[in-house]
């Protein structure tokens, strides 16, 4: 296939693209290298690839380079509910208007496959699994564009929206900012963590398997298009308390307490059920240990604080 990627050089993206080049499709990576980041080098050999350095928000460069694509990868973003409050025109037109101009420009035989995000159902109910027929209740910025832009893809008639869990593990473009990759980090050089709200539940995924993921709709378009899919770990509902739990396995004089008083800024307390995306045939390949263990590994390469995007 001929795919576009757009923010093909972020976290994401960086472990995407060299699995869909491997998989023999030609891939065009639009990207505005924001951080200076040099994570699609490696990549450069390739003669099935395609960089070109713009702006995802550019009408005509976009619309120019939809044309003869047979999908399309919205990955640009302003990632993340801290950045998107501290940029918040930035984050509508990236987030949203980038995501409406690609549906719209789009033809019907063209697939979107967009990766939106489970945060958007901000505060669940106690033990009640989310589904996606469950209603959507944003508490940030950040998950009330996702909501809009998924909205916006579904609506076009030929979109998959993937409503990730939060990502971890290691890239080229690597980020310490995600919740695993942050404890971690903390737990190697710190050795300690004060949590906030120890009690609050999220479900976790590791960024290789949601490359994964994306493979996965574009080869069963047909049969899973028009909806969206939670895709996360289904033994990996954990609150704070729980993932340190984890982490200490891998570190052992690691230390955790929870304040007293302080609250988390990140309201999100949730648990979420991935059967629909499974029932699909899909099933994560990388557990939250294994990838624990992979992030202790990487810190000893890694040990600067540039790979964040705030």
């Amino acid at each position: 296939m001929k795919i576009l990627v757009t923010g093909g050089a972020g976290y994401l993206g960086s472990i995407m693209v060299p699995r869909l080049l491997n998989a023999n499709h030609d891939v065009t990576v639009l990207d505005n290298f924001m951080y200076n980041q040099t994570s699609l080098l490696d990549c450069c050999y390739s003669e099935k690839l395609t960089v070109v350095r713009g702006d995802t928000r550019d009408r005509s460069l976009v619309g120019e380079l939809i044309k003869d694509k047979d999908a399309i990868f919205p990955l640009a973003c302003l990632t993340g509910a801290p950045l998107c409050q501290k940029e918040p025109e930035a984050a509508k037109m990236i987030l949203f208007d980038a995501v409406k101009l690609i549906a719209d420009l789009s033809s019907k035989d063209q697939m979107i496959v967009f990766p939106t995000t489970n945060s958007g159902y901000g505060i669940g109910q106690e033990d009640r699994l989310c589904t996606e027929e469950t209603p959507l209740n944003p508490i940030s910025l950040y998950g009330r564009l996702k909501c809009d832009a998924e909205k916006a893809v579904l609506d076009s008639g030929h979109g998959i929206t993937l409503r990730l869990a939060t990502a971890f593990g290691v890239s080229p473009r690597m980020r310490l900012d995600l919740l695993v990759n942050d404890f971690t980090y903390r737990a190697v050089y710190d050795r300690f963590i004060v949590l906030f709200e120890a009690h609050f539940k999220r479900n976790f995924i590791h960024v290789r398997d949601v490359a994964r993921v994306f493979m996965h709709a574009i080869n069963n378009f047909e049969t899973m298009k028009n909806e969206p899919y939670n895709v996360g770990l289904s033994d990996a509902n954990l609150n704070k308390m729980e993932l340190c739990e984890e982490i200490k396995r891998h570190v052992d004089d690691f230390y955790f307490i929870e304040a007293a008083i302080g609250e988390d800024p990140d309201k999100r307390d949730y648990i979420v059920s991935n059967e629909k995306l499974e029932s699909t045939g899909f099933i994560p390949e990388v557990s939250l240990p294994r990838g624990i263990a992979e992030l202790v590994k990487a810190y000893k390469i890694v040990k600067r604080n540039q790979y964040a995007n705030i």
